[in-house]
């Protein structure tokens, strides 16, 4: 209210000058007398205030109180039965209260109103009970915290208050430290408005039996809703919570309304209750916490934040989460129905077509989504799409051969770098790699640079615990038609079994040459590579000792019998001859060529070779061909479909 407008009731206009003040005192007249309580002689406001009794109406609109008028009034008031004061219809509308405020367990039979009024000093409604609605609307509570008196100055204390009808703060601006703790709303809650509680605002342990709202509500401490509890909706929309914002234990029975709220810092709902609320979202935050949680019934959330942890939330239907920017924990989460987890590319869209403005992500490098951990979580439900599990702890996840990737779902890669500084040199072809094999990997004696250490909880798992991991995603890549995908799981797997502790040696060794050879069957590279130079030494060795020096002469051997008649001829073959002098002629290689190309597809070149030569063309048709059969199939596991 303006200084200079004047109130709408028989004010007192004490003080009214015609140059500084022209309305004076706004306080409204005791009834029978021209001016207000303030103002009123006293031996005329003794005899007012003996003739109140409890439960008595009061009107006391635009007065101001002082700390001693305030106690005055409600002394005869008190009832002597409770020695706490019982109002009847209060309406205190714009009355300043210059000193401290004590209604605690003061009793309101009927409607109370303090709407614009000030209050400059603490405020105590205390285990009060409104039985009518009580109308805060506009209300002022000023001042700041003070630690050298007895009291808070500025808070508003309205701890273990009940309020019967309905409790309207629209637009009431808290200065100081606001407590509502253990405090029954029977009726509607309104505390929105564009004000603010500029101070610490706790609700922990609150009832709300009707609709609690604080949309458009600016919260500039932290806010505290611990172990409320929200029978119909709560509205948060449009919120804006510049401190922490409490909500552990709170039970929302009906819809949770956080549309466009902006957290500045962490919103924890920690072992929080979600019984109805089908939607949570979109909002903006910091952090959210959702470990312990439960959900009742299908909901779809929606949230801009840097992290969200739901470590061991319970979702009991199904559920769709979608992110953006956000690290993921997932860790011995239940989903006991499908559940989605997907990233968003573009910002939120409002009900109202609005895009959801991303405040406290000013600094952030991308929308993508990252996944920390699944560690725990029964897979069977649960669907991941567009996200980053390049960080992602799966090791004890249950039924990960189930999980279902869609979209661009990225993995970590192996280092591709050749390692020339040690003996032998080791090069790691590209593939996807598990964070724990990263971190497993870097952790080893002689380790080569490129696996990444810094994964958080990833120190227990080695290749015993990963190989079941890589064969179940394999298999989850294979269902989902991903075989090249699949493939890249494959040869994790292998890797891991080959390094495992559990395997005998024997098989080490054989899954060593596999590995070797072609990369259990997915290397083709180095396949051909084996096969080119089984050709080489092949075609050498045959040159230098398995091809004849000259190619044998027949020979014919007979008797002709002395009166004529049938001659036969036995004929024989010399040995072929081990060759001697110069070998390495263009004749001689091109027979080895001949020979030994013939061999890889298991034909015979009929050349004529020595005894060597011919356990050499045995050994290159039982090994060439396998190689070339390992190249083979190391091409089709990477192109089809």
């Amino acid at each position: 209210m303006s200084t200079f407008v004047p109130s709408t009731w028989p004010h007192c206009a004490y003080g009214a000058n015609a140059a500084a003040d022209p309305v004076g005192c706004r306080g409204i007249h005791v009834p029978g007398h021209t001016t207000c309580l303030a103002h009123l002689a006293d031996a005329d406001r003794d005899a007012y205030l003996a003739g109140l009794t409890p439960g008595a109406s009061i009107d006391h609109r635009g007065t101001t109180f002082t700390e001693s008028l305030l106690n005055a009034l409600l002394n005869a008031l008190r009832d002597p039965a409770t020695g706490s004061p019982r109002l009847g219809a209060v309406d205190l509308e714009s009355a300043t209260f210059e000193g401290h405020v004590g209604f605690e367990w003061a009793t309101f039979e009927r409607d109370a109103d303090f709407g614009a009024a000030v209050f400059k000093s603490g405020a105590v409604f205390r285990s009060a009970t409104f039985k009518g609605s009580a109308k805060f609307g506009a209300a002022t509570f000023v001042g700041s915290v003070s630690f050298d008196t007895s009291f808070f100055k500025g808070f508003a204390w309205f701890e273990s208050a009940t309020f019967k009808g309905g409790a309207r703060f629209n637009v009431a601006a808290f200065e100081g430290p606001a407590w509502f703790d253990s405090a029954a709303f029977e009726g509607d809650a309104w505390f929105e408005g564009a004000r603010a509680f500029k101070r610490h605002a706790s609700f922990a342990r609150a009832a709300f039996e009707g609709e609690a709202r604080f949309s458009h509500r600016t919260f500039k401490g932290n806010a505290g809703f611990e172990s409320a509890t929200f029978k119909r909706g709560a509205r948060f929309d449009s919120a804006t919570f510049e401190g922490n914002a409490w909500f552990e234990s709170a039970t929302f029975k009906g819809d949770a309304e956080f549309e466009a709220a902006t957290f500045k810092r962490d919103a924890s709902f920690g072992s929080a209750t979600f019984v109805e609320a089908d939607r949570i979202g979109p909002f903006a935050c910091g952090r959210v916490v959702l470990s312990g949680a439960k959900f009742d019934s299908p909901v779809t959330l929606l949230f801009a934040a840097r992290r969200l942890e739901c470590r061991r939330t319970r979702w009991s239907s199904t559920a769709e989460i979608h992110l953006r920017y956000a690290t993921v924990d997932f860790a011995h989460a239940v989903f006991e129905y499908p559940l989605t987890i997907a990233a968003e590319p573009y910002p939120f869209v409002l009900t109202d077509g609005q895009q959801l403005a991303e405040d406290p992500l000013p600094s952030a490098p991308d929308p993508g989504v990252r996944v920390a951990s699944l560690r725990g979580v029964d897979a069977a439900h649960l669907e991941l799409a567009d996200l980053d599990l390049s960080g992602c702890l799966f090791a004890g996840t249950v039924h990960l051969d189930q999980l279902r990737l869609e979209g661009d779902c990225t993995f970590d890669k192996a280092p591709p770098d050749v390692h020339w500084r040690r003996w032998p040199p080791v090069r790691f072809t590209e593939r996807r790699v598990l964070a724990e094999e990263h971190h497993w990997r870097a952790s080893q004696p002689g380790a080569v640079r490129g696996w990444n250490t810094a994964v958080l909880g990833a120190g227990r798992a080695g290749p015993l615990q990963l190989a079941p991991v890589y064969r179940a995603l394999r298999k989850a890549f294979e269902d989902g038609k991903h075989e090249p995908g699949a493939a890249d799981f494959y040869y994790g797997e292998m890797e891991m079994r080959r390094h495992a502790d559990d395997i005998p040696s024997s098989e080490r060794r054989l899954l060593t040459a596999y590995w070797a050879l072609s990369g259990y069957g997915l290397r083709a590279l180095r396949a051909l590579v084996w096969l080119g130079a089984a050709l080489l030494v092949t075609i050498l060795l045959l040159v230098t000792f398995g091809l004849a020096q000259d190619t044998p002469k027949q020979t014919a051997t007979g008797t002709i019998p002395a009166g004529g008649g049938r001659v036969t001829f036995e004929i024989d073959k010399d040995d072929p001859r081990n060759p001697t002098g110069n070998r390495f002629t263009g004749q001689r290689f091109e027979k080895a060529v001949n020979v030994t190309l013939n061999s890889v597809v298991f034909r015979s070149s009929g050349q004529d070779l020595t005894t060597i030569g011919t356990y050499i063309e045995m050994t290159s048709r039982l090994t060439e061909p396998v190689l070339l059969g390992l190249a083979v199939l190391a091409v089709r596991n990477r192109v089809k479909r």
